[in-house]
C-alpha cells in the first residue's frame, strides 16, 4: 500500500496519482495527540499512515508553519504571553472577521516561544495530556522529520501539503508560492516521485504552480462547490486529483444516515482525477447516525465501517483523524 507515487498524471495522463486504497492522517494523527505537532505526524505514520496532510501559513519574516489557520489563539498558548498581547487584533480572513494573534504578524522567533495545544478539550480530552509539550513546527522541520522517518522505517511516506488563505497573503505580498516551492528545492523534493502534493481550495494558485512545480497539485472542494461535468473538466486542465468533503461522494440523508453515492468519483476518474475524501473522524458527534455507537458524542462510533463504505464508492484516498482506524479498514477491504 502506497499513495503519491509517480507523476502529474492529468497533465501527463501517464500515471495514477495514488495506488488505491491510501490512509492520509489528517494533521497527523489528530485524534490523538494536538493537531500539527511533530508528535501527531510520528504517531500518524507508526500506525500505519501512507502520507500525513499538513497545512501552511506564513511568519511575519516569510517562514511557513504547520497550522490549520493563521489565528493562533485556538492552537496555542499565544494568549499566555504578555510580551505578545500588542499583537492582539481583528481581521477579516477568508471573509470571516476573527480576533486573536496572526502567525502572519509574529516572527518566527516569536513563534518559536509558544507552545502547541489540544484544539477540541471538550471532545478530546485525552489529547491535552500533550498540551505544551512541542512548539509549532515549520514546513522545514516537518520535510526533515519526514526524511528521517522513512528511512527509519524503511518506506517512503507521502506528504499533502495545503496552502491555506492564499488569496489573502496574496494581498499582504505574502504568497506561499515562493517560500513553498524554496523548502521543496532545499529539500530535493520539487520533483514527480518526490510523494509530495499540493492541495488547495484556491483555483488561483494552483494554476501559478501547475506550470513551475512537477508536484501533482490537487483541487479541493467544499460542499456547495460545483463538481458536474465543466467544473470537474475545469479542473482536469491544471490538476492531478481532487480533495472533497466527504458529503460530495456520500450525502446524508434528512435523519443523518449515509446515503447513496454520487456520481462524483465515476465522473473524476473518467478525467483521470484521484478522489480523495475528508475528514473522517471517529467521534459520534462527527459520525453519520447509522454509524454511531452510543449516545457519547466524544463516544468512537463506527469509522472502519465508514471507511469501507467510501472504499465502495471507489475513492483513491481517505483522509481521517484516525489513521490507525482507517489503516484496518484498508486492509480488511484488500
Amino acid at each position: 500500500m502506497s499513495v503519491l507515487t509517480a507523476g502529474s498524471m492529468s497533465r501527463l495522463h501517464t500515471s495514477r496519482l495514488a495506488v488505491t486504497p491510501a490512509v492520509v492522517a489528517h494533521r497527523g494523527a489528530s485524534g490523538y495527540r494536538p493537531e500539527h505537532t511533530l508528535d501527531a505526524y510520528r504517531t500518524a505514520i507508526r500506525m500505519g499512515a501512507d502520507a500525513i496532510e499538513l497545512d501552511l501559513v506564513p511568519t511575519a519574516d516569510g517562514v511557513l508553519l504547520a497550522r490549520h489557520e493563521n489565528e493562533l489563539s485556538l492552537t496555542t498558548d499565544v494568549a499566555e504571553h504578555p510580551g505578545l498581547a500588542h499583537l492582539r487584533t481583528t481581521k477579516v480572513v477568508d471573509g470571516h472577521a476573527m480576533t486573536g494573534w496572526f502567525s502572519e504578524d509574529l516572527t518566527l522567533a516569536e513563534v518559536r516561544t509558544l507552545a502547541a495545544r489540544e484544539r477540541r478539550p471538550g471532545l478530546r480530552p485525552g489529547n491535552t495530556v500533550h498540551d505544551g509539550r512541542e512548539g509549532v513546527p515549520t514546513l522545514d522541520e516537518v520535510l526533515t522529520m519526514v526524511a528521517a522517518e522513512t528511512v527509519r522505517r524503511g518506506r517512503a511516506v507521502g506528504l499533502l501539503l495545503e496552502l491555506k488563505s492564499s488569496p489573502y497573503f496574496d494581498a499582504l505580498d505574502r504568497s506561499l508560492d515562493e517560500p513553498l516551492l524554496a523548502d521543496l528545492r532545499r529539500h530535493g523534493l520539487d520533483h514527480a516521485r518526490s510523494r509530495v502534493t499540493l492541495m488547495s481550495f484556491d483555483t488561483a494558485i494552483l494554476r501559478r504552480l501547475a506550470p513551475r512545480t512537477k508536484v501533482p497539485l490537487v483541487q479541493l472542494l467544499d460542499v456547495g462547490d460545483p463538481f458536474d461535468g465543466p467544473a470537474l473538466d475545469a479542473i482536469e486542465e491544471y490538476a492531478d486529483g481532487i480533495g472533497v468533503h466527504q458529503d460530495l461522494v456520500l450525502p446524508r440523508t434528512a435523519d443523518g444516515a449515509l446515503d447513496l453515492p454520487t456520481r462524483l468519483v465515476r465522473d473524476a476518474h473518467r478525467r483521470w482525477l484521484d478522489v480523495y475524501v475528508w475528514t473522517l473522524r471517529a467521534e459520534n458527534h462527527y459520525l453519520p447516525t447509522d454509524f454511531r455507537v452510543g449516545e457519547d458524542p466524544a463516544g468512537l462510533g463506527d469509522l472502519g465501517g465508514l471507511a469501507e463504505a467510501f472504499l465502495d464508492a471507489g475513492v483513491d484516498g481517505l483522509i481521517t483523524d484516525h489513521p490507525d482506524l482507517a489503516v484496518r479498514a484498508v486492509a480488511a477491504a484488500a
